[in-house]
């Protein structure tokens, strides 16, 4: 039980980013009686998609929405005075695990070379890079090890996201919704609103 409610956090995180694998799961058929064989069921959508751009329409869908995600952490902390960092780091390793797994189901079916042929791939491949060195050091034993330097290398997320909203907004028009949100998450980080908000918060907290 002390456990689970140390790190509660990351099993509800774990919980969630680990849910929609299910439903990629059920988009192919994994076989090991003849060595290491994967194939693709086929008519699995109705959406007028084939089974592997549904594969990395999906992993992609995820993968944002994690992101978005991890950068509403600090508007919500100013919001409501709720934080967790571990928690946060969590979101961030959900968000690399479904970048990486987008980028590995796009060369699957694409192909390497096709990453170089048009900008929004460039921009979702440069994404990727910066979030694999990310995703290595979000631990502690990294945080004590690289201390002021870990929050700078942290800070990259801000440019993965400008390139994966980049990269989204070439391919559909959902990019609005997430830029919405980032967008909002940014105002609320503004210092003079960010200190309103936080002495209102306050105040109000102080009154109850």
């Amino acid at each position: 039980m002390a456990f689970i409610k140390r790190n509660y956090g990351w099993i509800l995180v774990t919980i969630l980013a680990s849910f929609p694998v299910f439903i990629l799961l059920n988009m192919v058929n994994i076989s090991i009686s003849n060595g290491l064989t994967i194939l693709l069921v086929e008519s699995t959508t109705g959406e007028g998609r084939t089974t592997l751009e549904m594969l990395y329409h999906v992993s992609g869908e995820f993968a944002i929405r994690w992101m978005t995600a991890v950068l509403t952490c600090t508007p919500f902390f100013i919001l409501f005075g709720v934080t967790n960092l571990f928690v946060r780091q969590a979101m961030g390793i959900a968000t690399a695990v479904w970048s990486l797994l987008h980028f590995i189901i796009f060369i699957w079916a694409e192909g390497f070379l096709e990453t170089f042929t048009q900008v929004n791939y460039v921009a979702g491949f440069i994404a990727v890079l910066i979030l694999i060195p990310l995703l290595l050091t979000s631990n502690r034993k990294s945080m004590k090890w690289l201390k002021v330097t870990w929050k700078k290398l942290q800070s990259l997320a801000y440019v993965a996201i400008f390139l994966s909203l980049l990269h989204v907004a070439i391919l559909e028009k959902t990019w609005i919704i997430y830029t919405i949100i980032v967008g909002v998450g940014f105002i609320i980080r503004i210092p003079i609103v960010k200190e309103k908000i936080i002495t209102f918060r306050k105040k109000r907290n102080v009154e109850k």
